[in-house]
């Protein structure tokens, strides 16, 4: 993968594809497919700074499996993989 870091308070992040199967064992064509909402954060920005100029810390690094809005961000192609580069406020949950 190309090396790519995110500026400011911007996250990286790979969209973890959902089951394509129903729990009743039915296959679920793409059409019928919603945006995946859960995510893994591949890199973390620079960081933002506050009003007095302090550096504002990441809540989410990389690794972390998250839950992202379903129409936020920015989506790009790297070495032919999809991504999506997001605002780290669009995060919604660190799934544990």
């Amino acid at each position: 993968m190309a090396n790519i870091k995110p500026l400011g308070q911007r996250v990286l992040v790979k969209r973890i594809e959902a089951e394509m199967k129903t729990a009743g064992g039915l296959f679920l064509p793409d059409t019928a497919k919603e945006k995946p909402q859960e995510a893994e954060v591949i890199a973390v920005g620079t960081g933002g700074r506050d009003d007095k100029g302090a550096l504002i810390a990441f809540t989410v690094k990389e690794g972390d499996r998250v839950l992202i809005s379903k129409y936020g961000g920015t989506e790009i192609k790297l070495d032919g993989e999809d991504f999506l580069i997001l605002s780290e406020s669009d995060i919604l949950a660190i799934i544990g």
